[in-house]
């Protein structure tokens, strides 16, 4: 699990403007599909070579200005209870503001680092405007230039004395990780005691494991299993809950461990932008899913009610064209057996693993079938694949120019291997190499 550092402040204090400075460049797009391609506020980022997860909590705000002081009191709240280090950000230009100075009395309450940080502070000259910020009672504030960089150098080696080590999880191929996440009231906590009781398989539950993350191991069909209730990583914070939109890191630090993520849908009240952009994080982490719409006893249906409703699903969630659906209700119980079912399926193609002569006989196909484009005057050409990985299944494919293979051809390929090999609810990675030539 990677640690946390959650950037706080006020609105146009410059935190979208530093997250995109500490990841190195704008966010790019990876997939050209709702959820996957929209600006993220969050982000893996290694710096002298320490691996942590940035999340800008200013993308997370509500919009109404007129609760401004309740909102950053919500901020930092959060920041409180997730992150590993904060940086508070505060308008080195505009000065002290009563907003920051609420915050600061808040921050100096825990027992976590904080980098205290003066934006846009463009150049040495303006340094002696921070005499104003230290009658917070700090030891240091930072001056920095979020758009320019000045100071950024300073920032991140602060940041790098200050941040913890990742926790390791030790790897065992015997054994497969389910997260369950969703935002908050969707029935995570509900959903975990109905399968752990139904199923009567709680063995030696194990609080705390990482974070206050409730971990227990169990045995379905003789193989085992870890099951993670996420919604124990912020059962104390009473504000937070309120908060659906920062439910997003809750999810991140689920998924850090898994190998399957149960996505949880509030079926009474539909999908919402905060369904789709967890979802997408756990497909661009590589995580196997399934997506479990959850109170369905509480919907008025018809005949036609669960096909309509698959439909709007699959439209809402385009890139997870390959997971399995399944319609339960935590409450009742219902459909809730056929879940371990279905993850037993998913890990068995987690964990598939397919000849290099079967591989290549698809490959061949789909590239005479469609041929790829050309690049650079010349059309790009493969030689061979091979798969490198499993949890998620993973296929290296030698070609004559790796750089020319479009992301539409990729995910062609993906499709026809997915034709051949099935792969349901299971991502599959593709990485394009050149083949090297003899000297």
């Amino acid at each position: 699990m990677l640690p946390v550092v959650a950037i706080v402040g006020r609105p146009n204090v410059g935190k979208s403007t530093l997250f995109n400075r500490l990841c190195g460049s704008r966010r790019a797009i990876v997939e050209d599909f709702p959820g996957v391609t929209r600006d993220r506020n969050y982000a893996e980022v290694t710096r002298h070579e320490k691996p942590f997860m940035l999340i800008d909590t200013g993308g997370f705000e509500p919009a109404s200005r007129d609760r401004l002081l309740t909102q950053m009191r919500e901020q930092s709240q959060l920041a409180i209870e997730e992150a590993d280090v904060i940086i508070f950000l505060m308008d080195g230009r505009e000065g002290l503001n009563a907003s920051d100075i609420d915050v600061v009395a808040i921050l100096r309450q825990v027992k976590k680092p904080v980098l205290y940080v003066a934006n846009k502070i463009d150049g040495g000259g303006l340094e002696p405007a921070l005499g104003e910020f230290y009658s917070l009672g700090v030891d240091e504030v930072l001056p920095a230039s979020a758009e320019h960089g000045y100071g950024i150098n300073d920032l991140i080696d602060a940041l790098m004395k200050l941040l913890p080590a990742p926790e390791v999880v030790a790897e065992d191929e015997r054994e497969t990780r389910i997260a369950v996440i969703g935002r908050p009231n969707v029935g995570k906590s509900s959903l975990v005691n109905r399968m752990l009781g139904y199923e009567r398989v709680v063995a030696n539950p194990t609080a705390g494991t990482t974070r206050d993350t409730i971990d227990t191991p169990f045995q379905y069909h003789s193989k085992r299993y870890v099951l993670i209730d996420t919604a124990g990583i912020r059962r104390k914070g009473k504000v937070s809950q309120k908060l659906e939109k920062f439910s997003v890191i809750q999810a991140l630090k689920g998924m850090e461990r898994a190998h399957i993520t149960l996505v949880l849908i509030d079926a009474s009240e539909g999908v919402t932008d905060q369904d789709v952009t967890v979802a997408g994080y756990a497909h661009e982490k590589g995580r196997a899913i399934i997506l479990l719409v959850n109170k369905w006893d509480l919907v008025a249906k018809d005949n036609s009610s669960m096909k309509k409703y698959t439909e709007d699903l699959r439209i809402k969630f385009k890139f997870l064209a390959h997971v399995p659906i399944l319609f339960i209700s935590a409450a009742t119980g219902q459909r809730v057996a056929k879940i371990m079912d279905l993850v037993e399926s998913v890990a068995e193609e987690f964990n598939r693993k397919i000849s290099t002569p079967e591989l290549n006989r698809i490959l061949k196909e789909a590239e005479d079938a469609h041929p790829p484009a050309f690049f650079q005057g010349q059309r790009v050409k493969f030689y061979y694949a091979t798969q490198s990985a499993v949890r998620p299944p993973t296929f290296i494919i030698f070609a004559n120019r790796a750089k020319g293979v479009h992301f539409s051809y990729e995910r062609y390929l993906v499709n026809k291997f997915r034709e051949a090999f099935g792969f349901d609810g299971v991502p599959i990675r593709l990485i394009f190499r050149d083949r090297e030539r003899n000297k």
